[in-house]
């Protein structure tokens, strides 16, 4: 017998337990809510300073986890809820969890850039943390280039030009030249790269410490408004009250849960899964030379699928009761760990692009950044191939 019918979270479960309803539905619902203000006071308790206390960012994530929970149940099982409630809860919880995730966003591009500069230099030091780097690039860079410093406004197709014509660099050059400290005199790509890595990695730490900082004021900003003195309100109410129709209390929640699965197959059947499940293909390079800010339409549907994922998952908890202890499918895990990635690096090749449109940045900040750009752009390609591999394993092994 297939494993998956042993799981009695999984909507298309053969288990023989009794079904799970609505009432289901609000015992978990009620639980996340409850989490949502456990979450709320403590970040009141910890307080926040110019970059918060670290108690206050657990609070601030779990903040996000029950917000990102709470709206996914309203989504899936929004026709046993009052529907106008639902339609006025969801964007007030999107709005939450969105504005408090972009702080810690940002650190996670700038720590990722960082130790990827770090690692296609061949440095001993992060590019960008170290003074005498930083100063030794300035003193290696040519003359009137001083602009490096200035996190401006993009340049236009110019300056992204020479950037993404870096970005052709393959990956296996990037790889060799991480190996040895001291490289040959023969080898002005990694010398180049070395110099320019300095002041990528300083020029990227003051746009997204800055991005970060607003970030931070902007959320503590919204903590603090009536807009979410109104959420929190109706979450309050919804710890005790959840707002079920009449029929919710003899309503199968599993056919529901389905319509879910059967949305994140649908989209995952879309996806070039033929071309993900060659590595080095190098589809995710593709349009890396357009001057186009926009981020790239190729990673959209990928995107997609990770919250149709997020939502298979969450649905699987409402149904395991209260609490939300759905059976951990490790399959799902690794699927939604190899979609992270991809979120993650795809932003983060955005980050090394807009970077790269800084006006008048030295030609080997530029090659800097451009190699940067297509690493994690390799890596993008990396996470969709490992997608792949966990989600045909998943079909092959429940077929």
């Amino acid at each position: 017998m297939a494993q998956q019918h042993l799981d009695p979270t999984d909507p298309r479960s053969t288990h023989a337990g009794p079904a799970p309803t609505g009432d289901a539905l609000a015992g978990y619902l009620r639980a996340q809510a409850t989490e949502f203000l456990r979450a709320l006071r403590l970040h009141r308790e910890t307080g926040s300073g110019a970059n918060g206390s670290e108690g206050s960012a657990e609070a601030a994530r779990a903040l996000r986890r029950s917000a990102r929970r709470i709206s996914a149940g309203l989504h899936t099982f929004q026709p046993l809820l009052d529907s106008d409630w639902c339609e006025a809860m969801r964007p007030e919880l999107a709005w939450v969890s969105g504005t408090l995730a972009m702080e810690h966003a940002y650190t996670v591009r700038l720590d990722r850039l960082l130790t990827a500069l770090h690692r296609l230099s061949g440095s001993t030091a992060l590019p960008g943390q170290t003074a005498g780097a930083v100063a030794g690039g300035r003193a290696a860079a040519p003359a009137g280039t001083r602009a490096d410093s200035a996190a401006g406004a993009p340049a236009g197709p110019a300056a992204g030009g020479r950037a993404a014509t870096a970005a052709s660099v393959p990956q296996r050059a990037a790889a060799r030249d991480a190996g040895p400290r001291n490289p040959p005199a023969g080898a002005p790509e990694r010398g180049n790269l070395t110099v320019g890595a300095a002041k990528a990695g300083a020029l990227l730490d003051r746009q997204l410490t800055l991005a970060r900082t607003r970030a931070h004021s902007t959320a503590l900003q919204a903590l603090g408004s009536s807009r979410f003195h109104a959420v929190a309100d109706k979450v309050a109410v919804l710890a005790s009250e959840v707002p079920l129709t009449r029929a919710a209390g003899s309503t199968d929640l599993r056919p529901l849960a389905a319509a879910a699965q059967d949305r994140l197959a649908d989209a995952v059947t879309a996806l070039p899964l033929i071309t993900a499940g060659n590595p080095y293909n190098a589809a995710a390079l593709v349009h890396g030379l357009s001057p186009d800010t926009v981020p790239h339409p190729q990673d959209a549907p990928w995107h997609q699928v990770r919250l149709l994922l997020r939502l298979h998952r969450y649905a699987r908890e409402a149904i395991s009761g209260p609490k939300g202890n759905a059976v951990v499918d490790l399959r799902l895990l690794s699927a939604g760990r190899a979609l992270n990635r991809h979120r993650d690096a795809s932003e983060a090749a955005a980050a090394a692009a807009q970077a790269a449109r800084t006006p008048r940045i030295a030609p080997a900040t530029a090659y800097a950044l451009g190699v940067l750009h297509a690493d994690q752009r390799h890596e993008v390609e990396a996470a969709r191939f490992a997608f792949q591999q966990s989600w045909q394993k998943e079909t092959v092994s429940t077929s």
